[in-house]
C-alpha cells in the first residue's frame, strides 16, 4: 500500500513536470501569427506575394485528389506570373505516415527548394510542417523531433491554403504524423512551424462533400471548445473560441445543406482559424487523446473522431464545466444569460448532440473493438495527463467508460453500464 503510494506521489510529479513543460510552450513563449488573406481569390493573392519573396524555388505539397481538381491553378497562375519556380508532391494521404514525409523530404531536396506551401487539408499542413523541421534539422530522424521544441534550427518557410474549415492548421504550432511501426500518432510541436502567411479561400471549400464538411466542422468546434473548458484558458483564448463557436453554430449546418453558400464556407474558414489561435494557447483535453488513439489504431479521420467523442467527454465534464458550458450556451445562441446556470449547460450539451444528428454524425465508431478499449484508454490518459491542462481527470477505469460509450451497437454489451459520476480522485492541473 505505502509503495503503491508513493508510485502515484512519483508520477503524479512527472506528470506535473511534463504538464508545466507544455504549458510553458502554449501560453509563454511568443507564438507568431501569420498573415491572412481572406476571401473567394485569395489563394491567387498569396501567390503573387509569396512570388515576390525571392524564393529559388518552392514545393507544393498537397494529395492527388486537389491535385487533379484543379485547385491549386489560381496559386500556380499567380506563381509563374510573378517569375517564381515551384514543383508539385501531390501523394500525401490522410495522417500521412513518416516514410511518406520521408519520401516529400527527398523530393524536396532533390528539387534544390527553399520553401514549402501547405495546401489542402490537415494532413497536408502537418505534412509541410514535419518537412520544413527535418529539413532544417538533417541529424534528427522525424522520430527524435517529437515533442516540444526538438529541432535547434528554425524550420525552412512555410506558406498555407486550408482546403477544409476544420484543423486551423494554418495557425498552429504542432504537427501530427503517423508513425506506422507503433500504430500511433506523434506530434511535433515548434511555434517556428507556423506559417508566414494564410489564404482563407472559401471558394477552394465549395466542393467539399457534406461528410467532410461536418467532421472537419466539428473539429473546429471541438478545438474552441477544448480550449474554452480547460484550465489554460486565457482572455485571447477565450475571444478566439467564442468566437469560433457563433460562427460554427451559425454555419455549420448551412455549409452542409449548401455547400456552394461562399459567406458560410467563408465564415467557417474563419471559424477554423479562430479556434486554432484559442487552442493554441489554451490547448485541448480528453477529446483529442481518444482521438488520436483511434487514429493511430484504426486510421479514423481526426475531424470525425473528435465528433464522435466531444458529447461523452463534455458529459462528463460537466460538473467542473458548468458555467463555462453556460457561457458557451450564451454564445451558440441555444440559450439566454438570464437563464440558471445548469439549464443552459444541459441546452448546449444537447445543442451539440442535435448538431452531430444534423450534420449525420454517428454515435459510435464502427471499427471500435471492446477488446482495445484497455490500451486506447491507457494511451489516451497517457497523452492527456502529459499534455493537456484537462478541468476534470479521468482514470483509467473511467477513461475505458467513456470510451467503451463509442462501441457499434454489435459489439456494445449486453447489459448497458450505470454511467459514471465521478473519478476516485482529482489530480490538479499544473499551473
Amino acid at each position: 500500500m505505502i509503495s503503491d503510494l508513493m508510485s502515484d506521489s512519483m508520477r503524479a510529479t512527472g506528470l506535473s513536470a511534463l504538464m508545466k513543460g507544455a504549458g510553458l510552450v502554449t501560453r509563454f513563449i511568443p507564438i507568431p501569427q501569420p498573415t491572412l488573406l481572406v476571401g473567394p481569390g485569395s489563394s491567387g493573392r498569396l501567390g503573387q506575394a509569396i512570388a515576390g519573396f525571392g524564393h529559388s524555388k518552392i514545393l507544393i505539397v498537397t494529395d492527388a485528389i486537389i491535385s487533379k481538381l484543379g485547385l491549386l491553378k489560381n496559386l500556380t497562375d499567380a506563381l509563374t506570373e510573378g517569375g517564381a519556380r515551384y514543383v508539385v508532391f501531390d501523394e500525401i494521404t490522410p495522417d500521412a505516415p513518416i516514410p511518406l514525409i520521408e519520401k516529400a523530404i527527398d523530393f524536396y531536396k532533390e528539387h534544390d527548394c527553399d520553401a514549402i506551401v501547405a495546401f489542402g487539408g490537415g494532413s497536408s499542413m502537418d505534412a509541410s510542417k514535419a518537412i520544413a523541421v527535418s529539413i532544417a534539422n538533417p541529424n534528427k530522424p522525424l522520430r527524435q523531433l517529437a515533442g516540444y521544441l526538438k529541432g535547434l534550427r528554425s524550420p525552412v518557410k512555410i506558406y498555407a491554403v486550408p482546403t477544409t474549415a476544420g484543423t486551423g492548421s494554418e495557425v498552429t504550432v504542432a504537427a501530427v504524423i503517423s508513425d506506422p511501426e507503433k500504430h500511433r500518432k506523434m506530434v511535433v510541436v515548434d511555434p517556428r512551424m507556423v506559417p508566414k502567411m494564410a489564404a482563407l479561400d472559401p471558394a477552394l471549400m465549395t466542393g467539399l462533400p457534406p461528410s467532410i464538411t461536418a467532421a472537419t466542422g466539428i473539429d473546429a468546434l471541438t478545438h474552441a471548445v477544448e480550449a474554452f473548458i480547460g484550465n489554460w484558458k486565457t482572455p485571447y483564448s477565450d475571444g478566439m473560441a467564442l468566437s469560433a463557436v457563433g460562427l460554427i453554430f451559425e454555419n455549420l449546418r448551412t455549409a452542409y445543406n449548401d455547400g456552394q453558400n461562399l459567406a458560410a464556407r467563408e465564415k467557417m474558414a474563419l471559424a477554423s482559424t479562430y479556434a486554432g489561435f484559442a487552442f493554441t494557447r489554451a490547448n485541448v483535453g480528453y477529446v483529442h487523446a481518444i482521438a488520436h488513439q483511434f487514429g493511430g489504431l484504426y486510421h479514423t479521420p481526426h475531424g470525425l473522431a473528435n465528433a464522435i467523442m466531444l458529447p461523452y467527454v463534455l458529459r462528463y465534464s460537466r460538473p467542473a464545466i458548468a458555467s463555462k458550458l453556460a457561457e458557451l450556451a450564451v454564445r451558440a445562441r441555444v440559450g439566454r444569460a438570464d437563464e440558471p446556470e445548469d439549464e443552459l449547460a444541459e441546452k448546449f450539451l444537447e445543442a451539440v448532440e442535435q448538431l452531430n444528428r444534423d450534420l449525420g454524425i454517428p454515435t459510435f465508431l464502427q471499427a471500435l473493438k471492446e477488446a482495445d478499449i484497455p490500451e486506447l484508454a491507457k494511451a489516451a490518459c497517457h497523452e492527456a495527463h502529459t499534455g493537456y491542462p484537462v478541468p476534470r481527470y479521468m482514470t483509467q477505469e473511467v477513461c475505458e467508460g467513456i470510451i467503451r460509450q463509442a462501441l457499434p451497437p454489435q459489439a456494445a454489451p449486453a447489459k448497458k453500464a450505470a454511467p459514471v459520476k465521478a473519478a476516485p480522485r482529482k489530480r490538479k492541473a499544473a499551473a
